[in-house]
């Protein structure tokens, strides 16, 4: 079944202490190839049958709307994902 796949993350603007404290971790572990570290939200929503743009509008409509805090969190990516392991092995 195809998936729409939505990605939220917050505000450039907006402290992110869940993102400073994994890039903490990862200094403490050794690894120290990271700067910053940003933490968000990802979605996945299991369309049944055909993704038409209306469903897909649906999708956006309910990212900005219900999936994200528009204060807060910018909806950085709607996209249909087809699972490729469909129909494998059958």
């Amino acid at each position: 079944m195809p998936r729409i796949v939505v990605d939220v993350m917050p505000k450039p603007e907006i402290l992110d202490p869940q993102g400073k404290a994994i890039a903490g971790a990862l200094r403490r572990l050794g690894q120290t190839g990271f700067g910053e570290v940003r933490q968000g939200k990802r979605f996945e929503l299991t369309v049944e049958g055909e993704v038409t743009e209306e469903i897909l509008e649906q999708a956006r409509h309910a990212a900005a709307t219900l999936l994200s805090n528009p204060v807060i969190e910018d909806v950085t990516r709607v996209e249909v994902i087809v699972d490729a392991t469909i129909g494998a092995g059958e």
